[in-house]
């Protein structure tokens, strides 16, 4: 059995061709992908499969995010939370992946 991950994307400065190849296909192969709605370009979201479920972030706080990630994580979705920019510098990525990390993901 695979480990549950969820797969943290930086959708770029903002143009819809300025994603990563990686993170494009990670956006094609997602069933769940939670997305924060009003920094993220929505064009970016027609690249998910018709079946993939989208979720805004906007209106959900930390715990919500981690739970909605996880449960479907630990079901065996391909997850994505798909962020602006390059979360690594400029995300708020720590305390979701601690989060995750202690739901075992």
């Amino acid at each position: 059995m695979n480990m549950p991950f969820v797969e943290i994307v930086g959708a770029g400065p903002g143009a819809e061709d300025l994603i990563t190849m990686r993170g494009l296909r990670a956006l094609q192969q997602a069933d769940l992908v939670v997305y924060a709605g009003s920094l993220v370009a929505p064009a970016l979201l027609r690249h998910c499969r018709p079946d993939c479920l989208c979720r805004d972030s906007a209106s959900m706080d930390l715990a919500e995010q981690v739970a909605v990630m996880s449960e479907a994580a630990l079901a065996g979705k391909r997850v994505v939370r798909l962020h602006t920019g390059d979360p690594a510098l400029y995300g708020a990525i720590d305390e979701q992946i601690r989060g995750l990390a202690q739901r075992g993901i």
